[in-house]
Formats: C-alpha cells, structure tokens, sequence
C-alpha cells in the first residue's frame, strides 16, 4: 500500500478540515504523479500553478461581481494553496520546474521570499510570474505542444477566472489537471431560480457553452393553466449543484480522455456542498489513482 504520510509542513496552517482534505488529495496525487514520472525520465516535469499567491485574499483580488455575492469567510477560506506541499515532498520527489501565477504582486512576492528563503539550497527550478493566469495556461499549452515536457496544472482559482478557451488550449498535451470548481458557492448562484441569467458572459466564457446551451442545461419550462389559459413557467433543475460538477467534468473529458466521475465535494458547516475538486487526464491509470486518493480522504 502506498504511503501517503510524506509531507513536512503543519497542516494546521492551511484553513479548515474540508480545505484540509482537498489539499491531502492533491499532495497524495502529487506524489504518485512524480513517482511514476521517474519512469519517463526523458520527459521534463512541470508542476503549474495558476493561482499560487500566499494564501491571502485580499479585496482588490475580487471583482465587484464576487463582492456582491457576499462570499463568507468559510467560503473564502476554500482558495488556499499548495505551493508548500507541493516543495516540500520527501522521498527526493522533484519536478524539473515549478510555476507559480498569481495576479496579486503582493501575494506571489511573499510567496516567492518564502519559497526562495527556504529552498535556495536545493537546486529546485522555481519561476514566479504575475498577472493573468489565463495568459500562462496558455503559455503553457504551446509549451506542451513541443512534445518535451508533461505538466502536472493546478487550479484553484477565487471564482470563475479560468476562461474555457484556455482549458481548450490545453488539448493534445501530456497534462494532468485539477480544478476546484466553485459549484455551490458562486456557479450556482449566478444560475438564479428565474432563469434570468444576468452574468450569462460570465457563465458562457466559464464552460465554453452559449446561452441557449447553458439554459437548456439547467432550466426547464413548465405548462400550467390559469384563467386565461394555459402558461409556461422556466424552472431550475433539481440538484443543480451536482448538474454543474457533471456538466464541467464532461466539458474537461472533451479536451482529455478522461474525467473523474466521482470528484471530491467539499461542504460547508452546514453540510451544503460548495466547490467539487475535479481532475483529468489522458492516461486511465492517472484517473484510477485519483479515485483512490480522494476515497482515502
């Protein structure tokens, strides 16, 4: 059996018990990934980061879109990262190089003193690069195409800044992917009962779908009479939030082979699911291992 007590930082650092577990999962992931990488040693590895910072959120982090749906503190506690986790592996397991994005200067400098303070001895390829991280996705999706390199990409953003037409990019790669989806948390919000759609940009740009796509994938109309005839009323499916995780886990599985069918669900206090921690891939056996991972957490 594998042992997954490999990792040197206190847990106790990182939020909450369900922000906890996703981090267990992916460091457990981590580790397989590059075990098995020390097999195909002619491929570089990249370890990708696309919202790295320091773990803080600031205000200046949120659109006013975000503001408005008064995220809680729980909430917001779900985007801490994995920067350390990742660096600090033990075994000797190493990517070749670590990328780590953050549009928040602020929070990617700290990061970077830290990481550099503590791993300056160790010969480890650490690049920091601030701004958009839709543009280092694809960055990093040309890099990929040169057939060098295999990429471990993650995640993790405040929201819905992860545009569909950079996981598109991402095609035809050696990638491994995982994502925190903000299912109940924000998606699920901007899909109000009415069907009015009012951030519909947003939520087409999100799952590369349009506006007619992503109605009809979470809305239905209904006949009823009245008085003065027979009316229709659009009503929201029922469990949409697990119709978001479906939706975008089917999304992912058309630019890899596969999907995870069963991704970890991460609840609040009060037991309402509120992201999903999706992964893909092209390899099977990658799949397999992340659906013991998360049955293990």
């Amino acid at each position: 059996m594998t042992d997954y007590s490999l990792f040197t930082e206190n847990q106790n650092d990182w939020g909450g018990p369900w922000t906890e577990r996703k981090l267990e999962a992916f460091s457990k992931y981590v580790w397989s990934y590059l075990k098995i990488m020390q097999k195909h040693p002619y491929w570089k590895t990249i370890y990708f980061d696309g919202f790295a910072g320091s773990g803080n959120r600031s205000n200046n982090c949120k659109s006013e879109l975000y503001n408005q749906l008064k995220l809680s503190l729980e909430e917001e506690s779900g985007y801490k990262g994995a920067a350390q986790r990742v660096i600090n592996l033990k075994d000797g397991l190493t990517f070749d190089y670590y990328y780590f994005i953050d549009s928040n200067e602020t929070s990617l400098s700290n990061l970077e003193k830290r990481l550099i303070q503590e791993h300056s001895s160790k010969n480890k390829q650490l690049v920091f690069r601030s701004g958009d991280a839709n543009k280092w996705v694809l960055e990093l999706a040309s890099a990929l195409n040169t057939n060098s390199f295999a990429a471990l990409i993650f995640l993790d953003p405040f929201g819905m800044q992860i545009d569909w037409e950079s996981i598109a990019a991402l095609a035809n790669t050696r990638s491994d992917i995982w994502i925190l989806v903000p299912t109940g948390v924000i998606v699920n919000r901007l899909l109000d009962k009415k069907g009015e759609l009012k951030s519909i940009d947003k939520l087409q740009s999100f799952f590369g779908l349009n506006a007619d796509e992503i109605r009809n994938a979470f809305y239905y109309t209904q006949q009823y009479s009245t008085f003065f005839g027979e009316e229709e009323l659009i009503k929201k499916v029922s469990k949409p939030i697990e119709k978001i995780a479906r939706l975008y886990i089917n999304r992912l599985k058309t630019v890899w082979e596969h999907g995870i069918e069963n991704p970890l669900v991460l609840y609040n206090s009060k037991g309402v699911p509120i992201f999903h921690f999706v992964f893909a891939s092209n390899n099977t056996n990658a799949v397999k291992i992340a659906n013991q991972i998360i049955k293990s957490v």
